[in-house]
């Protein structure tokens, strides 16, 4: 049974006329319940003219040790038709209410192998648009636990403002330069897809999809992705995260598979895998 909590929406940042992020605090001096980083969130909120509540899940851009607010990265659905809840959230003014169900979800970090050993691969997070979000999350928890994986986050977008946590994920890069990559090693890196738009004239990185980080360049027989990390990518030293429309996950994967990395969703018959995904739209 589904079990509505109440809540308020204690922050709203703009990032432009139809992406924002917003915290939603509980009331009544409720902390967030336990979760894991790459959970998800479902809002929901009564629509007046349908006479009901319609909820939505929204993954939580927040780490688990965040207990007094979910932040969620929120795309305002609007062709074909503007979205039901999306519009309503989006529409939402700071002091607002707004109902919460507990986290839930699969998407989350796998700490062990098969095998029960440590997974100590490379990860690395591939975001489209606002699936960006559990990336946030997984590495706010990671940097709090002290990991000394590799994570690589490679995040697409259309445009330059809709790199949504840019100099957080910046500063994280930061971060790990200072301390030393024996210590906190983490890179982040953008590509934008639409780099001819006048709005995007100022940027200099990489063009393309985000799957484009995963293309072998004919010159030198090297992925981007793989110039970044300073060697060749095999399941046996890195592990992928992929989330975001269903066109990033295939374009993903169709550099992926060929190269003998396989998903959770088909496994080897060990049980191993090297790709967890998860889609929207």
């Amino acid at each position: 049974m589904v079990v509505d909590n109440k809540g308020r929406v204690t922050f709203v940042r703009v990032l432009k006329e139809d992406l924002s992020i917003i915290r939603v605090s509980p009331l009544d001096g409720q902390l967030i319940p336990d979760f894991k980083a790459g959970q998800f969130v479902t809002l929901g909120n009564y629509i007046e003219n349908e006479k009901k509540i319609i909820r939505r899940a929204y993954s939580i851009a927040s780490p688990p040790h965040q207990k007094k607010y979910f932040e969620l990265l929120i795309r305002w659905v609007r062709k074909p038709l503007p979205g039901r809840l999306t519009t309503e959230i989006f529409n939402k003014l700071e002091g607002d209410d707004v109902i919460w169900v507990k986290p839930v979800g699969t998407f989350t970090i796998n700490e062990k192998m098969h095998d029960g050993t440590p997974d100590n691969r490379r990860l690395v997070l591939m975001g489209g648009g606002t699936g960006l979000a559990p990336f946030v999350s997984y590495s706010l928890h990671l940097r709090k636990i002290q990991s000394h994986r590799e994570i690589v986050i490679l995040h697409g977008a259309s445009y330059v403002d809709e790199l949504s946590y840019k100099e957080l994920l910046t500063d994280l890069e930061e971060e790990s330069l200072d301390k030393g990559r024996d210590k906190w090693n983490f890179r982040y890196r953008a590509s934008i897809s639409r780099p001819q738009e006048w709005f995007n004239r100022s940027w200099g990185g990489q063009k393309g999809r985000v799957e484009s980080f995963l293309k072998l360049d004919s010159t030198n027989d090297l992925s981007v992705l793989e110039e970044l990390v300073g060697e060749k990518i095999t399941p046996e030293n890195t592990s992928f995260y992929v989330c975001g429309w269903q066109g990033t996950v295939d374009g993903a994967l169709h550099y992926l598979v060929p190269k003998g990395f396989v998903t959770e969703r088909n496994k080897r018959k060990d049980g191993s895998f090297d790709i967890k995904f998860e889609s929207y739209g």
